[in-house]
């Protein structure tokens, strides 16, 4: 069975195994007891710190280990933040930081703090400009990811690093979807990354802090782990992360370029077999085994069941796999199509014709979504009569109150046809991802999107019909 989710968590690398293994035996002792067991413990923890700082990029002293990648930007944050608060309680990250970079603004400002949210392109990617625009005086943080979790797209770290660093500002860079790949360029300060995204255990994260950055670490404190890091460290995952990381490093070159030329074929090959489908990120500043598209008229997770029946492992971020019923934060960002979402991220080893595969699949599981969901075979509208142009007053209301993605977009278009062109069509619906399907489904089919308006119980968003 194919799994093809490995931006989620990738599966133990061999390496990572026989570490883990011969760790369980040899580094089951305190590292910090002055005894035989506890001196050999201590060997294992620092050579897996340093394998580790050299991956990253910076000095072993400037490494430390958590309990996730999650724990360490939720430290990495607090940390920098108070050991900058003379500068100011404000932080800057981008509108498509993973979901611990965002807790972490939201609890900020819950105590008082500020945060400005710079806004993506529609491939994701942030401008420099206006990561320098948002810094100020009293900005004690900025955040970036290197590259995105859900849609692959890589950011232009190096300049922006290189914007804070002219105004002062310390750059932390979540590297959880990247360091496998290779190292972050540019003048970061703060890095933190998860051993589960390249193949080694799981509750295993790292967290550098170059010197010289004002850092105070949060909590009581701990003599572990320059105090970054309190209790008892899983030295056997510690030393499987480490060694899982230089191995996937020694092969990343030659996997990259193959995985790219298979994610290729999917970018290329999933427009040509899905009618209705939009493949998002940046085409070619991308992660080289990540793709992601959004099926018009599909419920993300039906499809993912059906999928997942025919053998294949894929994930999604569209609001119909989030039991808060939200469109993803990052597709809402981009202003892109959330419905009938699909990541397909190809572990390394993945073989040519299990990609075939999944494209043989795809289209008939796709179809009978739109079947079940009572799609109409043809969406598109029929031109009206000449005599029925231009602007006119005809307009019909859809009342999808209470109905779920991607239902109000599957009304809309059953409709479409029974106006005149210049005709406008409303429909009326409470589901957030309504504010992304609606204009997204305009520009997949050629209608004009007029704009919405608050109504009693939801949103009205009103399509005029060009032909």
């Amino acid at each position: 069975m194919p799994y093809f989710d490995v931006a989620s968590a990738a599966p133990l690398h061999p390496v990572a195994r026989q570490a883990l293994l011969a760790s369980l035996d040899e580094g089951w002792a305190d590292p910090t007891r002055l005894h035989r067991e506890g001196r050999r413990a201590r060997l294992l923890l620092d050579a897996a710190r340093e394998a580790a700082a050299e991956a990253v990029g910076c000095r072993p002293d400037e490494l430390v280990f958590t309990p996730s990648g999650t724990r360490a930007l939720h430290d990495g944050i607090a940390g920098a933040l108070a050991g900058r608060r003379r500068t100011g309680r404000h932080l800057v990250v981008s509108a498509v930081e993973h979901s611990a970079v965002l807790q972490s603004a939201a609890s900020l400002e819950a105590a008082g703090g500020t945060v400005t949210r710079v806004a993506v392109d529609r491939t994701g990617r942030v401008a420099p400009g206006a990561y320098a625009a948002a810094l100020r005086p009293d900005t004690a943080l900025a955040a970036l990811q290197s590259a995105n979790h859900e849609v692959g797209t890589v950011q232009p770290v190096a300049e922006v690093a290189e914007e804070c660093r002219a105004a002062g500002v310390p750059l932390l860079v979540d590297a959880a979807q990247s360091l496998g790949w290779g190292p972050v360029e540019g003048g970061w300060s703060l890095l933190t990354a998860s051993a589960h995204k390249w193949g080694g255990p799981a509750g295993v994260g790292l967290l550098a802090v170059r010197k010289g950055v004002r850092f105070a670490p949060q909590g009581p404190a701990d003599e572990r782990e320059s105090g970054r890091a309190p209790g008892f460290p899983d030295l056997p995952g510690i030393v499987a992360a480490a060694a899982s990381l230089r191995a996937v490093r020694a092969e990343a070159a030659a996997e990259a370029a193959r995985l790219r030329e298979l994610v290729e074929r999917v970018r290329t090959r999933v427009p040509e077999l899905v009618p209705d489908v939009e493949v998002v990120g940046d085409p070619v500043r991308r992660l080289p085994h990540l793709v992601t598209f959004s099926c018009l008229y599909v419920d993300g997770e039906t499809l993912l069941h059906a999928l997942d029946r025919a053998g294949f492992s894929v994930s999604s971020g569209s609001s119909c796999t989030s039991s808060t019923l939200e469109p993803s934060h990052v597709l809402r960002a981009m202003g892109v199509l959330s419905e009938g979402n699909v990541r397909v991220s190809l572990p390394a080893g993945t073989r040519e014709e299990d990609v075939e595969a999944f494209l043989d699949v795809l289209p008939g599981a796709v179809a009978s979504v739109r079947e079940r969901l009572g799609v109409p075979r043809e969406t598109s509208a029929p031109a009206a009569p000449a005599t029925a142009q231009g602007r006119g007053e005809a307009e019909l209301v859809v009342d999808a109150l209470g109905k779920r993605c991607p239902i109000p977009v599957i009304e809309l278009a059953k409709v479409i046809g029974d106006v005149p062109v210049g005709g406008l069509v409303t429909v009326l619906s409470d589901d957030e991802a309504a504010r992304l399907d609606v204009p997204a489904w305009c520009g997949m089919r050629g209608q004009e999107y007029v704009g919405e308006r608050p109504v009693e119980g939801g949103v009205a968003y009103t399509v005029r019909r060009r032909g």
